[in-house]
């Protein structure tokens, strides 16, 4: 259907109708809520007894991969060893609702685009590839060769291999991102933006410098052997509700935990688990020992006062709280950073922070008294302008004590997709050393490019400056998941293609290039099955292990395909003969990528063996086992400054989270709180929701008394407001959690 008229569509979600309702935050996380909004997603979406039979197959041997968070499964497994969150994932990837071409010729891409994000994912799982063709008003259904040659001819048109994108989501297999890098680099380019540029990049420099790995250290095991385990800028209750049982676990055997987060988070609080009756009566157990309720990006102060109060101690009782043996061994710079941290006074560090110096202290100790200290993070951290020194200082802290390459220790980036850390390992990374493209060249007889890619925010711009033209993703919903929408969806729509391998629809789909493609691809519930049988994908988690992922339910269409016959199909309708790969072979049997991905990528040797043992393989770690690879072979103390926000008298610091009905950008339900992406989203909040909660933290302004909580200021009634009022009385909240259901 054409139509010369069409004009772009909003890349924001329309208003809501109704206006926020504030409530009163949950006291703790899971227990019976949990397990009824499990039952009610899993009901309305996949039927009780489908869904039931499903849910027993998740994260289990055998069965697939959560498509939800990255957090490691234990051995052995619990029967149900899933959580709210992955149970809403599986269900809303294996709904029984169906996105068909008859859908899409009844709806405009303008009307689509009038629904909200969560109507949107409501419709179900797309089940043909569908292209729209410039100036048209719909999307129509396009056959798999016609869309891989409608590809190929774009990148044929390019004047270089540089003018086109290859993005990756954190779902996508390890067999899939491994190949899909392989075709970028074959076509001449390493453009290969991804989302770990929008969560953990900073985390992967920070780690780089500082021990010459950009992985965490610990595994699931040194849970059980941790002393004390601090966790900071993270929610584990929304973000990785299976974390709660390990938390639960080593604070039963006397683990101390300390909560460092602006918020006091539900889950931080008290964890019911949903599979113990006695939590279920009682009300469960509390987690955290001690929360440090720190202002808003005030962390490197935070953590710069447990350090000044640590160094204290030593200096009263020498060889009490510094691993001196370690230090001199196995790390650079600490005079330096010492002399520096001496040079910090208490008030700068206070009023940084937020946090009274009595508070500081109380987690130094904790920190001095225990043996083994783990520290987990997450998006609190990693999303800051100073990101990486916020992370850089919990290096420091973990190095004074010679906690890096001890058993129950060490630093733990917990990943929030469930196969980011795996495509990255992969090479979905824009800049991969010299080493990997040379074994990739050896192994593939092609000479990869060098100069380093486009990131994300390097990839919006070059969209917008007309430098890259074509636009692929594989998953993900960039335009919503970029950092500024307006500005990503300019760069969109000034391509001549953009095309999306998804499961289900998003607004990612109707801010397009001049011509657009969805190509609809299996969800890790379903079976693969090709001309050699069944086949498996494998995934990496947060700490390094890599398993076997195998679907189990039939297809929700006929013609899927999967990520891998997608890549295969593209790159052999692009590169034609000037590929020696046997793209059509690696479509058939994922076991022949595998071992070309054990001869590339370091700690993958005998890929095929080790992933069918029990619970796969661990990929291993040289920070771990004290082997850093820095310039000077040492771990290295790094210094930094105090972040500063000298907010005026009007002025509020805000910052976003996600909510229980939200995981990316994915909305599962509309029961959350309210969400907001910035402060101007965040002044017309009424008419924005879409999942989630702004959050403030008003220290360091002018107008409030600085020495009391929250500056003082006071909750206010709670009940239904509307504009500004009802922004202002939300804000005002001394603490907010996110909905529970």
């Amino acid at each position: 259907m054409k139509d010369s008229n069409v004009g772009p569509t909003h890349a924001q979600p329309p208003p809501e109708s109704e206006a926020p309702v504030i409530t009163r935050p949950a006291a703790g996380a899971a227990g019976w809520g949990a397990i009824h909004q499990t039952l009610r997603h899993t009901v309305r979406h996949m039927g009780l007894v489908r869904g039931a039979l499903t849910l027993l197959r998740t994260n289990q041997q055998g069965g697939f991969d959560c498509p939800g968070c990255a957090w490691p499964e234990p051995l052995p497994r619990l029967s149900l060893e899933f959580c709210e969150n992955g149970a809403k994932a599986v269900a809303s990837e294996a709904t029984t609702k169906r996105a068909t071409p008859a859908f899409f010729a009844s709806w405009s891409v303008e009307d689509l685009a009038k629904q909200s994000d969560y109507w949107l994912n409501e419709q179900g799982r797309i089940t043909h590839p569908m292209v729209l063709r410039e100036g048209a008003s719909h999307y129509e259904p396009i056959e798999w060769d016609a869309a891989f040659a409608l590809v190929a001819n774009e990148l044929l048109k390019l004047a270089s291999p540089d003018e086109a994108a290859f993005y990756t989501s954190g779902r996508t297999s390890n067999e899939a991102a491994f190949l899909y890098q392989l075709f970028a680099r074959q076509l001449g380019t390493n453009n290969l933006p991804d989302c770990s540029n929008m969560c953990h990049e900073s985390t992967g420099a920070a780690m780089g410098e500082s021990l010459g790995v950009g992985k965490g250290t610990v595994t699931l095991d040194d849970f059980a052997l941790a002393d004390a385990i601090f966790l900071v800028g993270q929610n584990p209750g929304t973000n990785h509700p299976r974390m709660l049982t390990t938390l639960g676990e080593a604070r039963e055997r006397g683990c101390t935990i300390v909560a460092i987060n602006p918020l006091r988070e539900a889950g931080n609080l008290r964890f019911a688990d949903p599979q113990d009756p006695l939590a279920l009566l009682d009300g469960g157990k509390t987690l955290s020992n001690l929360l440090v309720q720190v202002r808003i990006n005030g962390d490197v102060a935070a953590f710069k006062g447990i350090m000044k109060a640590m160094l204290e101690r030593e200096a009263a009782e020498p060889g009490s709280v510094v691993d001196r043996d370690f230090v001199r061994e196995h790390t650079e710079g600490f005079e330096t950073f010492a002399a520096s941290l001496a040079g910090v006074s208490w008030d700068e560090i206070v009023a940084g922070s937020g946090v009274a110096k009595e508070v500081l202290e109380q987690a130094a100790r904790v920190a001095w008294e225990a043996k083994r200290t783990i520290v987990c993070w997450a998006m609190g951290l990693t999303q800051h302008k100073n990101a990486v020194a916020n992370i850089q200082e919990i290096i420091n802290f973990l190095l004074l004590r010679g906690n890096i390459g001890r058993p129950g220790a060490g630093a733990c980036p917990v990943r929030g997709h469930s196969n980011v850390q795996g495509d990255r390992t992969m090479g979905i990374w824009e800049k991969m050393s010299d080493a990997f493209l040379d074994r990739l060249a050896a192994e593939f007889h092609f000479e990869p490019p060098r100069a380093h890619g486009k990131d994300t925010v390097g990839t919006i711009r070059a969209m917008r400056a007309g430098d890259i033209k074509v636009f692929f993703a594989m998953g993900g919903n960039f335009l919503s998941a970029s950092p500024d929408t307006e500005r990503t969806a300019e760069a969109l729509r000034a391509c001549t293609l953009t095309a999306h391998v998804s499961t289900k629809l998003h607004r990612g789909h109707l801010v397009t290039g001049k011509k657009a493609l969805i190509l609809p691809c299996l969800g890790r519930t379903e079976t693969d099955r090709t001309a050699r049988g069944p086949q498996f994908v494998t995934v990496e988690n947060s700490m390094s292990v890599v398993s076997a992922s195998r679907g189990q339910l039939r297809p929700a269409s006929d013609a899927l395909r999967s990520e891998v016959a997608i890549v295969a199909g593209l790159a052999r309708a692009a590169l034609g003969k000037r590929s020696r790969v046997a793209w059509e072979v690696l479509a058939e049997d994922y076991d022949a990528i595998r071992e070309h991905i054990a001869r590339v990528v370091p700690g993958c040797d005998g890929y095929n063996a080790r992933v069918r043992q029990p619970g796969g393989f661990y990929l291993g770690n040289a920070a771990r086992e004290r082997a850093f690879h820095t310039p000077s072979s040492k771990a290295r103390f790094t210094l930094h400054t105090i972040a500063r926000h000298d907010l005026g008298a009007d002025r509020l610091l805000l910052t976003t989270i996600r909510s229980h009905d939200q995981y990316n950008t994915t909305i599962y339900g509309l029961g959350g709180s309210v969400w907001s992406k910035d402060n101007a989203k965040a002044m017309t909040i009424a008419q924005q929701i879409q999942a989630g909660t702004v959050f403030v933290n008003t220290h360091g302004t002018q107008s409030v008394n600085r020495k009391a909580p929250y500056g003082g200021l006071k909750q206010s009634g709670l009940g239904r407001r509307s504009g500004m009022e009802g922004l202002r009385e939300y804000l005002l909240l001394q603490t907010l959690t996110t909905f529970e259901g």
